[in-house]
């Protein structure tokens, strides 16, 4: 029973389907057999190493190196006999992807006293996940046989990419540095200024939620043909719809902001004889800096998506709504996950740019000083 207990319940589980794996031999159908000794000895050796009682970081790193080396001789022994994975094969991947579990598992309840190290640990954790979705998808992709022109894997999107660099520079350049740029700043900026005069105007603000509310429900396939035959085929158009999409979020988020600040500093600017512009400056738009900045981030993700959409119902022959379009009537499937890829990673940066100003800006909140 003492032994029992060095496990983790993932340590545990793994070694109970590697175990499995071994009885279910062959892992391949097709294949040869030389990688497979390698691949359990290296899943035993990491299982049983990292119940040894050894200090933390020696588990996660006989996880990191046990997770991922049995990940990529998987995948390699696998590699050009697509299908032909048999019970054994999928048996080892869930194993793998327990022991990366319990990595994670692992760095979590690490406290750093370092920034610097803290700081590195939050990237990692995510990065790790976001690792183990690709890997999966490799394998899984790989080991069943899934035709590359119904889902590619992630390695054959990284080739297209690399060898497409021009085009989605190109791509990336339209929709993204003009129409999502453009559109977002008008956007946001048209919307916290109506914010500003529906707070200072009452009746502005019982007119301008109810019709931001209706502007919002619009569908952005109805909206991007009349914003293409106003303002044409080239990137303002992508743009205005940009701005119908960014508008209510922002406009709603201030105005709620705005009202956050309680009504003891309202009485407090008061007695110091404050007026309306000084309380707004003071206290009340750094009150409302959170739900501001909620606002930017929910319309970092929404720009992003209604240009591309827009790209749709008539563009220059680029652009990554265009791109995409294009290749799926060529059936060229790679080269619109690679479109989607890029997309995720653009949407992200912007995303993760704007949380970055949101720590330096409200660095006194109490949710970033709790974080």
């Amino acid at each position: 029973m003492s032994v029992l207990r060095l496990f983790s319940w993932q340590a545990a589980l793994a070694l109970l389907l590697t175990v499995a794996a071994m009885v279910g031999l062959p892992l391949l159908s097709d294949g040869p057999a030389s990688a497979t000794v390698a691949i359990l000895v290296l899943a035993l050796a990491a299982i049983l190493l990292s119940a040894a009682p050894l200090p933390s970081w020696f588990e996660a790193a006989v996880l990191f190196i046990g997770a991922h080396g049995l990940a990529w001789l998987l995948i390699g022994a696998i590699d050009g006999h697509e299908g032909a994975a048999r019970l054994s094969y999928f048996l080892l991947l869930a194993a793998a992807w327990l022991l990366a579990w319990r990595l994670v598992t692992v760095l979590s309840g690490w406290k750093l006293s370092s920034r610097g190290a803290g700081a590195l640990l939050r990237i990692a954790i995510p990065a790790l996940f976001g690792a183990w979705i690709l890997i999966l998808w490799e394998a899984m992709v790989r080991g069943t046989g899934i035709p590359f022109i119904l889902l590619p894997p992630p390695s054959a999107i990284a080739e297209r990419i690399t060898a497409s660099v021009p085009v989605l520079a190109a791509d990336v350049t339209q929709t993204i540095f003009k129409a999502v740029v453009a559109g977002y700043a008008i956007g946001c900026g048209v919307g916290f200024a109506a914010a500003i005069l529906a707070d200072r105007f009452l009746f502005l603000r019982r007119g301008l939620l109810p019709v931001g509310n209706m502007v919002s429900a619009l569908p952005i396939i109805g909206i991007a043909p009349i914003m293409v035959m106003w303002f044409g085929f080239d990137w303002p158009s992508k743009a205005a719809v940009v701005v119908i999409m960014t508008f209510f979020p922002m406009l709603v988020n201030t105005v709620a902001g705005l009202a956050a600040s309680g009504h003891m500093e309202r009485d407090l600017m008061h007695t110091y004889a404050a007026g309306y512009w000084q309380t707004l400056v003071k206290l009340r738009l750094p009150a409302a800096a959170p739900f501001i900045f909620n606002a930017l981030k929910i319309n970092s993700t929404l720009a992003l998506i209604g240009a591309i959409v827009a790209e749709f119902f008539g563009t220059p022959i680029v652009g990554m709504g265009f791109r995409i379009s294009t290749e799926v009537g060529r059936m060229n499937i790679d080269m619109v996950w690679a479109e989607i890829a890029v997309a995720a990673v653009a949407g992200s940066v912007f995303y993760g740019v704007i949380a970055l100003i949101e720590r330096a800006v409200t660095f006194w909140h109490p949710s970033i000083r709790g974080g």
